[in-house]
Order: structure tokens, then C-alpha cells, then sequence
């Protein structure tokens, strides 16, 4: 038993020292055996060891009911566990009882996290009414507060003007202020804003976390380019300002950026960066790196990392890159191969939504249809998966193929979603390969009333009745195109070359070599027809 003048102390040193359930339930019993029971920053140490080290909420809230009168910090610290698991309502409930009360104040640090479970529970009008709350509350003009009402805003309900109104009026802007808006910009896909903002961010200031909000934002807006400049940017920088080293995330959006524009030789040296500098490959960057070889055509590269990872216990998201990468490559046997290797290692990794995806789209290149059939049943039935318009744009995409078009017109009756322009999409092209005029103008009817403005649907019908002689009809859609002054989106491809990208649309001009690449084309096209090689250029 401790006593003597240094019990508190003791008693903190001990509680910092707690490693395990039984010892946290032994010192809880010392405490009230001695007097200490209600001693509130002892619970409040109890609380935040309970919820952080043990995950144990349920006991965790037993000591804090034991508290007669708990102050702030022990309702901060129950309000986050809440937050963190997530179970907003009960995270609402005792911010309420708190207020209720009247015998513990809220402070500045308890909205932020309470800023996190309004929307989630009252809806639409739940960051209004949480601001309106705050304000009452007198603290509405904390930095602090005025950061999480910003990113709030940006977060929940994409009104990105009142999240800038916020950030201006911040007197006292850190990094954090300044990611949160520059997030909120990439989010509403406003990136033009967003860079802008990243370029007004004092150097001295910029962290990881604000590097990382702007490249993964270019890279989920499509910036591929964009990522990867930024990225050399954060390299050269990292030895000029402290704190900007790259860690898993970035990796993780440079990969992808990678991946996505067929950047191999930079996905190697993002790799090789990764060991001269001894970081650890954990689960993020060897997902994204299996991800980027794959998506590079480097599945041997790919497979190796997917083998690596598996002596570990790979996770999940290992199966589903390995899985999803052969599909995308077109080794249908291959995917389908890992599929079947994954459901050999039992319950320790089940398939989710995004396995079947890989698996269903392994199908379609296959041309496998009734085994597309029977995984979809499998996901349903066996796996409890409620389908996503992925799978369903996937398995309409495999029967279109097939040319099976009444069952694609039950499965679109049938579905529990709103078709969207995947799904119309999906049906049209399946029409164009088997030269079915009156459904693909049912899918072009749906197509407009989506994306009115979207020319690639009018193409492929005009392209359709060309190909069935039907040459009326088809200059009717193209006048209709040209007089509704629809878009499409021209063909884009990337090249690496000295480890510079190298972006060319269809009927590209403004490259300064266009005419060398043009001569070289022509040249080209020659050599090909002397060698009786039939060829398309589109």
C-alpha cells in the first residue's frame, strides 16, 4: 500500500506504468480502498488508458460513473473514446448531460471533437446548428474552434465558401488552419484554389500533413501530373525546411499517381527512396507499391511485394491490389488464382466489396460469364455483400459482352440503387457489339437525362448507326451533337521519358516537337504498310 507525503506522485508514476487490464482494475481498487476513488485526475488517467491502450469502453465507463461530479476532462476524454469508435449518438448524449448539468463547463478543446458527431447524427442542418451552439457557447473566435467549424463545413456539407469565410477571420493561422482549407478546396475538386492557397503557406511552416493534403488531392482529382511535381517539390524541400519529410501517405498518393500515368521508372525510385532511407514498408506503402507495379504492367515486381507482404499475414487490401492489379492486366486466371489462394487461409482474411470488383472484372476479360455469375452469387449469398453500383456496372458489362440482354434489363429493374452513367454506359457499349439500335437508344435516352452535355454517349450511337449502314440516322446525331454543343472529353495518354512526363491529347498542337512527332508518325505508318500490317490510328 502507498502512503507518506510522495503518494501523489507515486500514484501518477504507477498509473503511467499500467500495461494491462488486471493491473488497471488493482490500482482502481487501491484508490478506493485508500480514499482516492473520486481524485479526478486519477480517473481521468484510468479513462484515457482504458479507451486508448485497451479499447475498453464499456469499463472505461464505469469509472467514469463512479465519479460523482466529473470535470471537463474526464468528459473530454469519454466524448472522444465515443467519437473514436465511432458511436456518435452516445458521444451527443453526454456533451449533453455535460451542458445539462451545469456543474462542468465545456472548454475550447471539447468542440472539435464534438464537431465530428453532429453531422453524423442530426443530418443536414447538423453544422449549422452546431455553429449556432458554439457561438452561443462564447467560442466561436478560438482558432482552435474556428479550424474545426472550417473543416466542418468543407467536410460535411461541401460549402466551402462559409469554411473560407472561417479561415479568414482566423487572427492566429497555423499549419493545421491552413490544411484544412487547402483539404476543403481538394475535396469540391476546386484544385486551382487549392494550390493557390498551398502557395500562400509560409515555408517555415509547411509540414507533412499540408504537403500531403494538396498532392493527394491532385491525385484524386485526376492531377496525376500535378502529384508528382509536387512531390519533387516536398524532396528538394526536405532539406531546406523541418518536418517535411515524406512519410506513408505521400507514398501512397505519389504511387498511385504513378500507377496511374504508367510512371514506372519513378515508382522504382520512390521504392529505392524508401530503403536508402530505412523506412519501413507497412501495410499503406506496400499496398500502394503493389498497386503501382501492377498498374505498370510489372506484375512479376507486384507479385513479389504481394509474396512479401504474405509473410507477414498480409492484409485484406494485399489480396485485393494482387487481385484487382492481374485484372486490370487482363490475367484473368491469374486474379481468380488469388482469389482462390486467399479463401485458403480461412477466417484469418474474408473477401469484401472491392475483391469482388477485382473478381468480376477478372470475368469480363475472361469472358467468363457464368463464373461471373456464380462470384456475384457467392458475394451475395455466402459473403452477406450488399452489391455496389461497381459490381452491378461490372456485371452488366460482362453480360453485354455476352450479348445477354434480357438478363441485364432484370438486374437494372431489380437493383436496389439508381442505375447511373456507369451502368447506362455499360449497356450502350454491350449494344455496340451486338448491333442492338433500340436498346442502345434506351441507354443514350438515360445517358442524357444524367450528363446532357456528354458527347461520347451521341458517338458511340452515331458510330453504331454507321456501322449498320444506317447513315441518316447517324448524321442526325451528329447534327444533334453539334447543335446542343455537347463535350467529349478528348483521348489523353502519358510518356515517361527521362523521368519527365509527357502528357498528349488526340489531335494534339501545342507540344513544341508536334511536327518531329508527326514526321516520326508518318514514317512510322509507312514502314507499316510495307510490311502489310493493318493498323487504326485514333
Amino acid at each position: 500500500m502507498l502512503v507518506g507525503p510522495n503518494l501523489h506522485q507515486d500514484m501518477l508514476v504507477i498509473l503511467d506504468k499500467c500495461r494491462s487490464s488486471t493491473q488497471l482494475k488493482q490500482l482502481q481498487g487501491h484508490l478506493i480502498t485508500t480514499g482516492h476513488g473520486q481524485t479526478q485526475l486519477y480517473a481521468f488517467k484510468l479513462v484515457r488508458f482504458c479507451t486508448i491502450s485497451l479499447s475498453d469502453l464499456n469499463y472505461a465507463r464505469l469509472i467514469f460513473n463512479y465519479i460523482n461530479f466529473p470535470n471537463v476532462y474526464l468528459y473530454t476524454a469519454m466524448i472522444t473514446a465515443y467519437t473514436s469508435l465511432p458511436d456518435h449518438k452516445s458521444s451527443l448524449l453526454l456533451y449533453r448531460e455535460m451542458v445539462r448539468s451545469g456543474l462542468s463547463k465545456p472548454n475550447h478543446f471539447v468542440f472539435p471533437i464534438i464537431l465530428k458527431s453532429f453531422p453524423q447524427v442530426t443530418k443536414h442542418c447538423g453544422i449549422e446548428m452546431a455553429h449556432a451552439h458554439i457561438e452561443r457557447m462564447g467560442f466561436g473566435k478560438y482558432p482552435v474552434v474556428q479550424t474545426a467549424l472550417l473543416d466542418a463545413y468543407s467536410r460535411f456539407t461541401s460549402d466551402v465558401r462559409v469554411a473560407r469565410q472561417l479561415f479568414d477571420e482566423i487572427s492566429d493561422k497555423n499549419v493545421v488552419s491552413w490544411t484544412a482549407m487547402i483539404s476543403g478546396y481538394t475535396r469540391v475538386g476546386r484544385m486551382g484554389d487549392a494550390v493557390l492557397l498551398f502557395e500562400e503557406v509560409p515555408q517555415h511552416i509547411r509540414d507533412t500533413p499540408s504537403w500531403n493534403s494538396i498532392i493527394a488531392g491532385c491525385t484524386q482529382n485526376g492531377l496525376f501530373s500535378e502529384a508528382i511535381s509536387l512531390f519533387r517539390r516536398m524532396i528538394v524541400e526536405e532539406g531546406m525546411v523541418q518536418g517535411n519529410k515524406p512519410n506513408d501517405i505521400t507514398f501512397a498518393c505519389v504511387l498511385a499517381a504513378c500507377g496511374h500515368t504508367g510512371m514506372l521508372q519513378l515508382g522504382k525510385c520512390i521504392h529505392g527512396y524508401t530503403y536508402r532511407n530505412s523506412l519501413h514498408l507497412n501495410t499503406l506503402t506496400l499496398n500502394a507499391l503493389i498497386d503501382m507495379y501492377g498498374k505498370c504492367g510489372s506484375l512479376k515486381q507486384a507479385r513479389n511485394l504481394f509474396d512479401k507482404a504474405n509473410r507477414r499475414r498480409g492484409s485484406l487490401a494485399c489480396w485485393n491490389s494482387m487481385i484487382n492489379c492481374l485484372a486490370l492486366q487482363g490475367h484473368w486466371k491469374g486474379a481468380i488464382g488469388v482469389f482462390k489462394d486467399m479463401l485458403q487461409h480461412g477466417d484469418d482474411v474474408k473477401p469484401d466489396t472491392v475483391t469482388f470488383i477485382g473478381l468480376l472484372s477478372a470475368c469480363t476479360h475472361g469472358g467468363l460469364v457464368e463464373e461471373g455469375l456464380s462470384y456475384y452469387d457467392l458475394m451475395t449469398r455466402v459473403y452477406g455483400i450488399n452489391p455496389e453500383i461497381e459490381h452491378y456496372g461490372c456485371l452488366i458489362d460482362l453480360l453485354g459482352r455476352a450479348g445477354r440482354f434480357e438478363e441485364i434489363m432484370k438486374i437494372v429493374r431489380d437493383m436496389h440503387l439508381t442505375p447511373d452513367a456507369v451502368i447506362w454506359g455499360s449497356l450502350l457499349n454491350g449494344c455496340k457489339i451486338h448491333g442492338r439500335i433500340d436498346l442502345a437508344e434506351y441507354a443514350l435516352e438515360k445517358l442524357i437525362s444524367i450528363d446532357p452535355n456528354n458527347g461520347s454517349y451521341y458517338s458511340v450511337l452515331a458510330n453504331l448507326y454507321g456501322e449498320l449502314g444506317k447513315w441518316d440516322e447517324a448524321r442526325n446525331i451528329r447534327k444533334i451533337l453539334n447543335q446542343q454543343n455537347a463535350y467529349k472529353a478528348p483521348g489523353c495518354s502519358w510518356i515517361e521519358l527521362h523521368s519527365q512526363v509527357h502528357q498528349f491529347y488526340s489531335v494534339e498542337k501545342s507540344h513544341p516537337t508536334m511536327e518531329e512527332i508527326n514526321s516520326t508518325l508518318e514514317s512510322l505508318s509507312t514502314v507499316l504498310s510495307t510490311s502489310q500490317i493493318y493498323y487504326e490510328i485514333i
